[in-house]
């Protein structure tokens, strides 16, 4: 019998499960997260064999019968803010669900506050359900960018809304996007945010983004109030919907700064060495650092070691923006330079003085 591609074998929603099992069998599928309690009949019926159901609701009597079948069943789990084997990657608009509320009572806040209650207390079963959504939302992101030209954007969270660094951030985010580039960002605040914007007003005449800075310029910053910030968001995003896509990769470790919401897909992590990693590996089209502090800094040697050893293959583009804060505040520049003389990465290392000049520099290291 011809074995189901690898791949293939992964079912993430309820329309996927019905036309799997229309095909008669879900012999050797893995169903992930996908309420099931309106597909009895058909559970009773299906043939399940090998088959692995991921946290997916059931009536008992679907449970017992899968089971017999020989399936394996790894029961949702109750009372958590978060779906461990989730099959998709989060939306904004999954993460700031009941923002009207107070962004204290959305599901990336209470994500975070299990986060804090959990994280060093021991736990084995809560250590193993942080463990299995991370590579969960890492599967996800993998199937998402399959095909993807990625190009990384990194840089400070405390970038404010309302300044020349802001705006010029998200020019950078919108002309690489109209260059068919997937942008991708640390997925927080600041220049992360605003390069996640520009992305989503890629397709848009140039003006709108003028106007979304506007708004947006209103609430400069998420503190005091990340309610008010991202609301600053939606206002946009209600304004100029079906904006381009971008990813934005945050993490809860850092959950004291909130995801933004012009990344049109969030994998967001609970291990931010696995989100950091991961980020930086999918950037396969180049990383360009706007100014940042220890977190860039700490993210360019993180993308120059495999470039060093080429332990990824061919060294990817890092280019470098703003001389005088890469060579005076934060002498990054002149160290990367020493690591990168005579070796194959040489070529592909910039430096530019503006951000406008970011995108032919990696154009030209393409």
């Amino acid at each position: 019998m011809a074995t189901t591609p690898e791949r293939d074998r992964e079912i993430e929603t309820l329309d996927e499960f019905d036309r799997v099992v229309a095909r008669g069998s879900l012999r050797g599928y893995r169903v992930q997260a996908v309420d099931l309690t309106g597909r009895t009949d058909v559970l009773l019926s299906a043939g399940n064999a090998n088959a692995v159901f991921l946290g997916c609701p059931m009536s008992p009597e679907a449970e017992a019968r899968v089971r017999a079948d020989g399936a394996l069943v790894f029961p949702p789990v109750p009372g958590l803010p978060f779906a461990p084997y989730r099959g998709l990657l989060y939306s904004a608009d999954e993460l700031f669900e009941g923002l009207a509320d107070g962004y204290e009572t959305t599901p990336d806040a209470l994500a975070y506050q299990w986060f804090q209650r959990t994280k060093a207390d021991g736990d084995i079963f809560a250590s193993m359900l942080r463990s299995i959504h991370d590579d969960a939302i890492s599967d996800a992101l993998d199937e998402h960018l399959e095909s993807a030209r990625v190009v990384g954007v990194m840089g400070g969270h405390a970038m404010a809304r309302g300044t020349a660094e802001y705006a010029g951030a998200a020019r950078l985010g919108r002309t690489l996007a109209r260059t068919g580039l997937t942008v991708a960002t640390g997925g927080g605040p600041g220049a992360m945010e605003a390069a996640n914007l520009g992305a989503h007003a890629a397709p848009f005449r140039d003006g709108m983004l003028d106007e979304a800075l506007e708004i947006l310029g209103k609430t400069p910053s998420f503190s005091p109030s990340v309610s008010d910030w991202a609301r600053a968001a939606f206002e946009v995003r209600t304004r100029w919907p079906d904006g381009g896509d971008s990813v934005g990769i945050p993490t809860w470790f850092y959950g004291h700064e909130p995801p933004n919401a012009f990344a049109g897909h969030i994998a967001k992590y609970f291990a931010n060495a696995t989100r950091e990693d991961g980020l930086l590996a999918r950037s396969t089209a180049g990383v360009v650092f706007l100014p940042g502090a220890a977190g860039t800094v700490q993210e360019i040697f993180d993308n120059a070691t495999p470039n060093y050893y080429g332990s990824r293959g061919e060294p990817t583009p890092m280019v470098l923006v703003n001389r005088a804060h890469w060579t005076e505040e934060l002498p990054a520049w002149p160290l990367l330079r020493s690591l990168a003389e005579g070796r194959a990465m040489e070529s592909r290392i910039a430096l530019v003085d503006t951000v406008a000049e970011a995108p032919d520099a990696l154009a030209a290291m393409s």
